[in-house]
């Protein structure tokens, strides 16, 4: 199981949200490059950056940041959400040195745009779902819709879909442990391959993520907790190695 380190890119610096609420934010960093080599230096093996200002304005934003972070780090795999609805946001990403680009809000509104983008760059398209008691939501989670997670993972079982970004929103970036009930739940509903996301705190999180990792859960994101120092990444990510689960 991979521990993947965010990068939440508001207005250019290195920030966490609570509960996705934009005025709710701390920053961290105003070099969002030196964080990344803060987290490569520690060993991760894959960086999730997240464009804030994008998933809310719906293009994107801070561009410019995440291209100076994969060229920095040409060969560190990177995923990017956050304002991804167009095809040709999708190629100026992978043009720029990022391995995959997360699709959220436009797979629950648009699922077909899905399977055209996973035809159009196979390997590369990871969908993010984001939940709260089950249901998705969309629009910098300022939307709840009606419709359940686990049926839109099933949905795209087909179209070729990397991997799956589960978030559970009542715990993302309050500190408050993982959701791994939801998260498994997830990981059972299709064969795509499930990156939990949101509540991550310590390390008991990530023991009782990779207890259940063999069921198809391959990554965990983790923000607040490495920035304020309750996870460490080296720590977290050697004990998922050592643990034979990895």
């Amino acid at each position: 199981m991979l521990i993947i380190p965010a990068i939440d890119l508001k207005d250019g610096q290195c920030v966490r949200l609570r509960q996705g609420l934009m005025d709710d934010s701390t920053v961290f960093s105003d070099d969002p490059v030196a964080m990344a080599k803060r987290w490569v230096d520690a060993g991760c093996r894959r960086l999730h950056l997240v464009d804030l200002n994008g998933a809310f304005e719906g293009k994107p934003v801070n561009g410019e940041v995440v291209t100076a972070i994969a060229k920095a780090y040409p060969n560190l795999p990177i995923q990017i959400g956050g304002g991804i609805r167009s095809a040709e946001t999708i190629e100026h990403y992978l043009q720029a040195g990022v391995e995959y680009v997360i699709i959220g809000t436009k797979a629950v509104k648009e699922p077909e745009f899905v399977a055209a983008m996973c035809a159009q760059f196979p390997g590369h398209i990871i969908v993010g779902l984001d939940a709260k008691d089950g249901l998705v939501a969309t629009d910098g989670w300022a939307e709840v819709s009606e419709v359940k997670a686990t049926d839109l993972a099933k949905r795209f079982e087909k179209d070729g879909v990397s991997a799956i970004v589960y978030t559970d929103i009542a715990r993302d970036g309050m500190m408050q442990g993982v959701n791994v009930a939801q998260t498994l739940t997830m990981a059972k509903a299709s064969s795509i391959p499930v990156i939990a996301s949101g509540g991550i705190t310590n390390m008991d999180d990530i023991k009782a993520l990779s207890k259940v990792s063999d069921q198809g859960i391959v990554g965990a994101i983790t923000g607040r907790a490495i920035y304020e120092g309750t996870l460490d990444v080296a720590e977290a990510q050697a004990w998922c190695d050592g643990s034979g689960q990895a």
